[in-house]
C-alpha cells in the first residue's frame, strides 16, 4: 500500500503545481480537496485501465514532451481530468468528464481556462483536432491526443496487458459482442492514414501500434 500511495502523492502534487502555477485564487486545501475527488474517481471499481496508472503512464509521456506545448499547465490539468468521469455501459464519459473538470475549476480559473480544459477534453472523444483553429491550441491538443493513444504503440506485452484491461472493463458485455465491437474500433483505427497526429510520436509509435492492433484483431477472431 506504501508505494501506491506515494505514487498518488506524487501525482497529487504534480496537479498541485500546474493547478496553482494557473492560478493564485486557490488555497492548498482547495487544491487538495480537488485532487482527493480526482483519486475517487479513478479508483472506482469499474476500472481496469482508465485509473490513476492510466494518469501516471500520460505524465511520464508528459515531461517528455512538454517543451514542445504552448501552454502545459493547460493539458497537464485536462491530463488529470480526461477520463475523471468513467462508466464503460455509458457512451458520454467524455461529455460528463468535461463537464465535471469545468464545475469543479469555474471557481479557481477564468472562463477561457475552462473552455480550453472542456474542449480538449472533449477532444477525446473522437480524437479530432477540426474545431481548432489557432495553430499554437492545434498543436497542443495534437501533442494531449497523441499523449491519449501512446498505450497502441507500447512494446506488445504492455499492449496486451492494456487490451485485456479493456476486456475487464467491459466484462458485463458478452463475447460474441465484445469481439464484435472491439474490432469495429480498432479496424476503425487502422483506417485512419495515420494514428498520431504529431511527428514526435508518429515517429516513435506509429508502426508498432499498426503491429499491436492487427495482433489483437487475430486475437479478437479466435473469439
Amino acid at each position: 500500500m506504501k508505494t501506491v500511495s506515494n505514487k498518488h502523492d506524487e501525482l497529487g502534487k504534480c496537479f498541485a503545481q500546474h493547478l496553482s502555477t494557473m492560478t493564485s485564487d486557490i488555497s492548498p486545501k482547495q487544491i487538495d480537496r480537488l485532487w482527493q475527488d480526482i483519486v475517487t474517481r479513478y479508483g472506482e471499481p469499474q476500472r481496469a485501465y482508465h485509473t490513476l496508472n492510466h494518469i501516471e503512464q500520460l505524465l511520464v509521456q508528459f515531461k517528455s514532451i512538454k517543451h514542445y506545448l504552448t501552454e502545459p499547465h493547460i493539458i497537464a490539468v485536462a491530463l488529470y481530468y480526461h477520463d475523471v468521469v468513467y462508466d464503460p455501459t455509458h457512451s458520454d464519459n467524455e461529455l460528463k468528464s468535461a463537464e465535471f473538470a469545468t464545475d469543479a475549476l469555474s471557481s479557481y480559473l477564468s472562463t477561457k481556462q475552462c473552455q480550453q480544459i472542456y474542449a480538449l477534453i472533449m477532444m477525446t472523444a473522437n480524437h479530432q483536432l477540426d474545431t481548432l483553429v489557432d495553430s499554437d491550441k492545434y498543436n497542443d491538443a495534437a501533442y494531449l491526443l497523441d499523449m491519449d493513444l501512446s498505450i497502441l504503440g507500447a512494446p506488445w506485452p504492455t499492449y496486451r496487458q492494456y487490451a485485456k484491461a479493456i476486456r475487464q472493463e467491459y466484462k458485463h458485455v458478452a463475447d460474441d459482442d465484445y469481439r464484435d465491437g472491439r474490432t469495429a474500433v480498432l479496424q476503425g483505427l487502422l483506417a485512419h492514414p495515420k494514428l498520431y497526429l504529431t511527428d514526435h510520436y508518429y515517429n516513435q509509435l506509429e508502426t508498432q501500434a499498426r503491429d499491436n492492433i492487427k495482433r489483437e484483431l487475430t486475437l479478437l477472431a479466435a473469439l
